[in-house]
């Protein structure tokens, strides 16, 4: 072998070595377990969260938030890239960031719901407290959406870069898509107000919609948001637009709502006796006959009136000890609620 020759096997063999060291040092050679690619990654609990980087974050829940699933169009255009919907990935996100408390209203919801039929028809074990008045209310509900632009457009350009760094550019470089815009709408649920979006709603949240994502072809194989290339991009682009929607209600007290911590929510729909939801206005009938009309919610007090069973009285308090306030024809007191019902 020539001396030319040696000294470029030589060169060859120590770039191999540099390179080899370089990714050993850096953990690339080394297998991750639970690291996936995507920006939205890890854990949450009602003790906290792990891999939350880079989210907005809160010392406590700004309100309750349920978040619905993307109209069909949309589940359709994300099933092309492999993408499943991106509500759980969104959920995970807001669990996280400790601002919003997550409530259940997509598809384990109907689950939910067979258990209270089953606690109603008598199928569940006693003592299982299984019923009414134990769900906590939304008091937003979110709507995340999606929209391509296919087609190739040439290669990726700086907005990517700029907006979610250089490995996203160089992960935009394979994407199969055109254009890619992501946006979340939130709407108070009692008013039905939308008070945060990307632009033009009663609060504005300046939501920087994913940039362009341009590129064409050399996309990933079948996988999710933390696998594939379009996935990073999307689930990078919901977590900008989730952390301007949290700026948004945070910086505007009247949005925000008056909940416990998620811990405390938790353990209050074991704890909270479950019943009928009597609201003021609602016109109750007492069962049986001769039922004591009471001065106060409890049963050592002073009877006030002896109801029949047709008397009507309307619900003009909240629920106290078992007890409703309640108006009628004899006058005002406390009913016990296991001895009414709505008419």
């Amino acid at each position: 072998m020539s001396e030319i020759s040696i000294r470029r096997a030589l060169g060859i063999a120590a770039v191999i070595a540099v390179a080899t060291a370089s990714a050993h040092a850096q953990g690339i050679t080394q297998p991750k377990q639970g690291q996936g690619g995507s920006v939205v990654k890890g854990a949450a609990g009602t003790d906290g969260s792990t891999g939350d980087k880079g989210l907005e974050h809160c010392d406590k829940p700004m309100g309750a938030l349920a978040v619905v699933e993307p109209q069909s169009q949309i589940l359709i255009a994300l099933q092309r890239y492999n993408l499943s919907s991106p509500v759980g990935l969104i959920r995970l996100m807001i669990q996280q960031s400790n601002c919003f408390i997550v409530v259940e209203r997509g598809a384990g919801m109907q689950n939910l719901m067979q258990e209270r039929q089953l606690a109603s028809a008598g199928q569940a074990r006693q003592d299982s407290n299984m019923g009414g008045g134990q769900m906590v209310s939304a008091d937003f509900v979110m709507t995340p959406a999606v929209a391509f632009s296919e087609g190739n457009a040439g290669g990726v350009g700086g907005a990517v870069g700029g907006l979610f760094g250089g490995k996203a550019a160089a992960i935009a470089g394979g994407l199969k898509f055109k254009e890619a815009q992501t946006s979340m709408l939130v709407a108070d649920a009692r008013s039905g107000v939308q008070v945060a979006a990307a632009e033009g709603s009663t609060k504005k949240a300046d939501i920087r919609l994913g940039g362009g994502l341009f590129g064409g072809g050399g996309g990933a194989a079948a996988g999710g948001y933390g696998n594939t290339n379009e996935g990073k991009i999307i689930a990078a682009a919901f977590m900008d637009n989730y952390n301007n929607v949290v700026k948004v209600v945070r910086n505007d007290p009247s949005l925000q709502r008056n909940v416990g911590t998620l811990k405390q929510e938790a353990a209050a729909g074991g704890s909270t006796v479950a019943g009928a939801v009597y609201n003021e206005g609602d016109v109750l009938v007492p069962k049986i006959a001769n039922v004591k009309l009471m001065a106060d919610p409890s049963d050592a007090a002073k009877a006030v009136a002896t109801l029949g069973r047709g008397d009507e009285l309307v619900v003009i308090g909240k629920v106290k000890d078992g007890f409703v306030n309640v108006q009628g024809a004899n006058g005002s007191g406390w009913i016990k609620t296991v001895l009414v019902q709505k008419r």
